[in-house]
């Protein structure tokens, strides 16, 4: 269930919603495009405003990538895909091929040179990470590939 500003996302301005069963099929047809990973918009209180966020970086940047929420169903599964440790997040592609994460709220002109920078990019393996202590499931700390 998405909280109403994301739910503005899909119903108002036709966003695709990318499930685990959708998300090959769907990010190959595309030339770029951004997923949106709301996480639990309840308790995050970033989510609202990073859901008002996505269709201005639509508009700024013409196009160029076509952006999709996530169910939240498919956030973990796609989350250890793309390997980021924060919501809200923007996960940018070329075709199916990873560019580049924002996380969090981020100041306007953050977010467009941010952007900027991302889609210019090489496509790449996601980055690893560390999970933090308490949090993988042997307890560890190991880097997450």
């Amino acid at each position: 269930m998405f909280i109403p500003l994301v739910k503005m996302l899909v119903d108002d301005h036709k966003y695709h919603v990318i499930t685990e069963d959708n998300h090959d099929e769907w990010t190959a047809a595309q030339d770029y495009s951004m997923l949106f990973f709301g996480g639990d918009g309840e308790r995050l209180d970033e989510t609202p405003d990073v859901a008002v966020v996505v269709p201005m970086l639509e508009k700024q940047f013409r196009g160029k990538f076509k952006p999709a929420v996530v169910a939240r169903e498919a956030e973990r599964p796609l989350q250890v895909k793309y390997r980021f440790n924060a919501f809200p997040a923007l996960v940018f592609l070329k075709g199916d091929r990873y560019l580049g994460t924002i996380t969090r709220m981020q100041d306007w002109t953050d977010y467009v040179s941010m952007v900027e920078e991302i889609l210019e990019k090489e496509p790449t393996e996601p980055p690893s990470f560390k999970l933090p202590h308490g949090c993988g499931p042997d307890d560890s700390t190991e880097a997450v590939h």
